[in-house]
């Protein structure tokens, strides 16, 4: 269910398309979805900016149900009659409750089946239970659930109750649609609750039972920007612990910020302060350094990355050395074996096997094969203004030191360019290239310059 607006964020952005853990919350639920069931069973339910919502999570293959106008998550479900007629139960997930699990989606059902319920409802013991709707059972120990009140129609007696509705629910398809034309809409805002689907059924002598999750957290939803917040936290850490059980080791892992979708090769060291992002894949026997931010990244095996570096969309092969304060942008591909050091950039660059480029420079648009060296201060000029063009150095090259390649040039096999030198021209094979004016010494100009 994502059709909601999500007033209390107070933004401008769909409630749901709000991120934690690096992805939106309807992703996260999507996600959790699509380990249990095949993805064209999963429907999402829109409303509030649809199109927005829609084509941010399209790509996931997932099928949609407009709601318009928005009046209620009773009416969300009745929206979605004609696309559920098909199934025997359907599973009602919150799309901004992200930490649900694919364990206890699979556990709701099953427990529903089991229990030949009509309604089954997913609750859970909160410390404070402010803001959550509560489970009215028939008796203490009892599966049966007589009602679900929101909060702002509850008794005082009832607000008292620390076992809360979560908003996911398991329905038996035929049941639910046989009764959701009963719901009424006498509440403060004139919706028609889902919630109200227990007594409803319960009125018409069908079984509402209730199952406790054994984690609260996972039902936690995201109604403020502290929450939210919240969420991101607990959903950051939970992914720590889970690549620490795979053999990673992460110092303080409570200032790292690592995304969901990461994935770390056994015996990887992560330092504190570290941040890695995206879709970014690390490999075994890495160590990544303190105050790194790496992003959408693909890095290879036995890969030092040195303190303060930053990588977006670069590709870094096995034992390459990275940094320190590095800056790798998107289409970098660094070979195996290759160094990158101290404040030098790369855009759209093909770095070979062993080659290096350690100090103050920056490498853009540029084809770089294995063995060359590569001076401090060099740049290569791939910009004229209007076109970007490419620099092509061989392997085997040596490049001295605050040198200006100014693109399209081309430096052969085994080539040198002598310190500081322009060069605007290819170099052949083998060759020696100079371009910077002769020197001149004036003999005692300074003396006279000072006397004067």
């Amino acid at each position: 269910m994502a059709a909601g607006k999500g007033t209390r964020l107070k933004s401008k952005h769909p409630k749901v398309l709000h991120e934690v853990g690096g992805k939106s919350l309807l992703a996260h639920v999507i996600a959790a979805a699509r380990k249990v069931v095949p993805v064209e069973h999963i429907f999402v339910i829109v409303g509030h900016e649809s199109d927005r919502v829609t084509m941010a999570v399209q790509e996931t293959g997932v099928g949609f149900v407009l709601q318009s106008p928005q009046r209620g998550t009773g009416h969300a479900l009745m929206c979605a009659e004609n696309s559920l007629a098909p199934f025997e139960e359907v599973i009602v997930l919150s799309g901004d409750a992200p930490l649900i699990t694919p364990e206890t989606i699979t556990r709701l059902g099953d427990f529903h089946r089991q229990k030949k319920a009509a309604m089954t409802i997913l609750s859970a013991e909160l410390e404070d239970p402010t803001g959550y709707g509560r489970v009215i059972r028939a008796g203490q120990k009892s599966d049966e659930v007589k009602a679900v009140v929101e909060e702002k129609s509850c008794t005082p007696a009832q607000r008292k109750l620390q076992e809360i509705n979560s908003g996911f629910y398991a329905f038996s398809v035929r049941e639910l649609f046989a009764s959701i034309g009963k719901l009424k809409t006498e509440n403060p805002h004139s919706e028609y609750y889902l919630t109200d689907m227990a007594a409803v059924l319960r009125k018409a002598g069908k079984r509402v039972v209730a199952i406790k999750t054994g984690d609260a957290s996972e039902i936690l939803g995201s109604n403020t920007c502290a929450e939210l917040v919240n969420i991101d936290a607990k959903m950051r850490m939970r992914k720590c612990q889970q690549l620490m059980v795979e053999g990673v080791t992460i110092f303080y892992p409570e200032t790292c910020v690592i995304d969901s979708d990461v994935e770390v090769g056994a015996d990887s060291v992560i330092e504190p302060f570290v941040q890695i992002l995206g879709g970014t894949k690390i490999g075994a026997d890495c160590r990544v350094r303190s105050y790194s931010v790496i992003q959408n990244s693909q890095i290879g095996d036995g890969v030092t990355v040195r303190p303060a570096c930053v990588l977006d969309g670069a590709r870094i092969d096995n034992g390459a050395v990275i940094g320190p304060y590095s800056h790798l942008r998107p289409g970098s591909e660094i070979g195996e074996g290759a160094h990158v050091g101290n404040f030098v950039e790369t855009k759209k660059v093909r770095l070979g096997k062993k080659s290096k480029a350690n100090h103050l420079t920056y490498l853009g648009d540029a084809e770089i094969g294995e063995g060359v060296n590569i001076g401090a201060g060099t740049i290569t000029c791939n910009y004229d203004g209007v076109n970007k063009y490419t620099t092509v150095i061989e392997d085997g090259v040596f490049v001295g030191s605050d040198s200006t390649l100014v693109a399209p040039v081309k430096l052969g096999k085994g080539a040198y360019v002598a310190a500081a030198s322009c060069i605007t021209e290819d170099v052949p094979e083998g060759s020696l290239a100079l371009g910077r004016s002769k020197q001149v010494v004036k003999e005692g100009w300074a003396r006279k310059k000072r006397s004067s």
